[in-house]
């Protein structure tokens, strides 16, 4: 514990990749290959549930500080980190432990889950006991299941394979899966991952490594100096699902999302579908719903990925399907180092009739590509994928070769956007925590007649009078953390301590004076939120300055943006 606690340290301390990854050689080649084996899996993503009650914890730390709740928030609000507050407040440990990384995570914390509050009450205070500030900060995270740190899966296997000796593709390879939250990582497993000998994996339904793309920005007729012409592009619809990969080995079909997790039994209607693929045979895709003949909204999709249960109704209202467009294996064959239009030319083959095969679109220029990208909404789907003619499949999102050949590209449209007044802000997280940086957005309920009933409904709220039914009002529809520079946070959080109206707990009520532009994916009909509307991946996309409270949009702005349903 001890060793990977100074290693969270150093990798939370350095910005530069390559200090990072020496750090990352240095604890795998003492660490113990079962305390590896679990670094591995918290370092790459891997989320553990919360064993313990945030509010136990927050008691816990109070009793054993000798502090009153109130202080102990009010040093909350100053840190913004409840693990960092926690470690502050405790007195010095009694003793001190070796007890190695994986002991800590199976003997110790994992029994936690499900005990009796006095029982899990004990065990921390003990476990305390054993640890110094830092410790005691890393074992909260992982307690809690907020264990975040700067480092990427890429790094991970950077590191791995150089310490090791093996090729990093194979790493990567090796790793597909790892932190699926039904394999607990052990000593063997971690074995497997650095071992020199053998090709690869061996379980039958091993995935690869997604191959992910590069956003495409810039106008039309700039992209014939940067890509060359059209026809050396394979140009398909990006579509708006899960991405994931299919397997057929051995009889028996898995199903693996891009964020490596098997879900196969969430999606029944996918296995029945791919189980006729000869067996040997891997495709890269899209999960989506698909109605009257065309892809749905992402809406009706979210619908089924939480479900544990599949009902009759749930598997009638959501269908989903399997867009194909790659083939990664054939036969047992792995083919990711062909061209991308072989591999085109050998899905058409082996999918047949069996499942959608993403269809290409061609046009004599990039223009004209853009202009038959405008339909991209009423399609039910995102833009276009761009992929060489040439290209191989590759690894993360990593740049192969050149700009022009060795990427793929997602050229999506313009995202939808609205102008919307700040109400609510919470401080951030990590290096932000000082700083407000998390925000809830307003819109009118109806258009403002003019700037003066606009005034009146801010000084109403600035009095803590209640809205009144029928009257103009502000309604909360978005929340946001991203898209402002450092700076302009700085900018913002000085104006939401200047314009607090309330506090509770962490967040701040502010009176509505500033306007942002913001900027979403999609937007769909949701009673579950009070506007009756909800906005997919919101982003802030610049400070209005220049635009009054009473010019902001307003529901009716919101809802006209709703695609209608165009025939199939």
């Amino acid at each position: 514990m001890k060793a990977f606690a100074r290693l969270f340290a150093e990798l939370d301390a350095s910005t530069a990749t390559g200090a990072k990854v020496d750090a990352l050689k240095r604890y795998f080649a003492l660490a113990q290959p079962a305390d590896a084996a679990w670094a591995v899996y918290f370092l790459a993503g891997g989320k553990p549930r919360q064993v313990v009650p945030t509010a136990l914890l927050r008691a816990l730390a109070c009793e054993r500080a000798g502090i009153s709740e109130w202080l102990f928030e009010a040093a909350y609000q100053a840190v913004g980190d409840l693990a960092e507050t926690i470690a502050h407040v405790l007195p010095p440990a009694a003793s001190s432990s070796d007890v190695g990384l994986a002991e800590w995570v199976e003997q110790r914390l994992l029994p936690l889950r499900g005990a009796a509050p006095a029982e899990q009450a004990a065990h921390i205070i003990g476990y305390w006991d054993e640890l110094d500030s830092a410790g005691r900060f890393l074992l909260i995270k992982l307690i809690g299941g907020g264990f975040r740190v700067g480092v990427s899966k890429l790094l991970v296997q950077r590191a791995l394979a150089e310490q090791a000796g093996v090729d990093a593709k194979l790493v990567a390879q090796r790793m597909m899966g790892y932190t699926d939250a039904k394999a607990q990582p052990d000593a063997q497993r971690y074995a497997q991952l650095v071992s020199t000998d053998g090709p690869g994996p061996q379980d039958a339904g091993q995935p690869y490594p997604f191959f992910l793309a590069h956003p495409l920005e810039g106008s039309a007729d700039t992209l014939n100096a940067r890509l060359g012409p059209p026809a050396d592009w394979l140009v398909e619809w990006k579509y708006d699902g899960i991405r994931a990969q299919v397997v057929k080995r051995a009889g028996r079909v898995w199903v693996w999302s891009r964020g490596e997790e098997l879900v196969t039994d969430r999606f029944p209607e996918i296995v029945a579908i791919a189980q006729p693929l000869p067996d040997g045979t891997v495709l890269d895709g899209e999960i989506v719903v698909w109605k009257d003949g065309r892809p749905a909204p992402f809406n009706l999709l979210q619908q089924r990925i939480g479900r544990k249960t599949l009902t009759k109704r749930v598997l009638a209202d959501a269908p989903v399907g399997f867009i194909a467009y790659d083939l990664l294996e054939r036969d047992g064959t792995d083919l990711r180092d062909a061209a991308q239009h072989t591999r085109r030319e050998a899905l058409l083959a082996v999918v047949a009739n069996h499942l959608h095969v993403s269809p290409v679109e061609a046009r004599d220029s990039w223009a004209g590509l853009a202009t038959l990208r405008e339909e991209a909404r009423e399609r039910g789907v995102e833009g276009f994928m761009l992929k060489h003619r040439e290209a191989r499949y590759g690894s993360g999102r990593r740049k192969q070769d050149d700009l022009a050949g060795g990427t793929w590209w997602k050229w999506k449209v313009e995202p939808f956007s609205a102008d919307a007044v700040l109400i609510y802000a919470q401080a951030g997280h990590g290096r932000r925590a000082s700083v407000y940086t998390d925000y809830t957005f307003a819109v009118w309920n109806r258009t403002p007649v003019d700037a003066a009933e606009a005034q009146a409904v801010v000084d109403a709220i600035a009095r803590r009078e209640p809205a009144q039914p029928g009257a103009l009002q502000l309604v909360a529809f978005a929340k946001a953390y991203s898209g402002l520079t450092d700076a302009e946070f700085r900018d913002v959080d000085r104006v939401i301590r200047q314009t607090t109206l309330e506090k509770f707990g962490p967040v701040r009520s502010v009176k509505p004076t500033l306007v942002f532009e913001l900027g979403f994916e999609g937007i769909n009909r949701s009673p579950r939120h009070k506007s009756g509307i909800a906005v997919r991946f919101p982003r802030m996309l610049r400070i209005r300055s220049d635009k009054p409270l009473h010019e902001a949009d307003s529901l009716a702005q919101l809802e006209a943006l709703f695609a209608p349903s165009p025939p199939a």
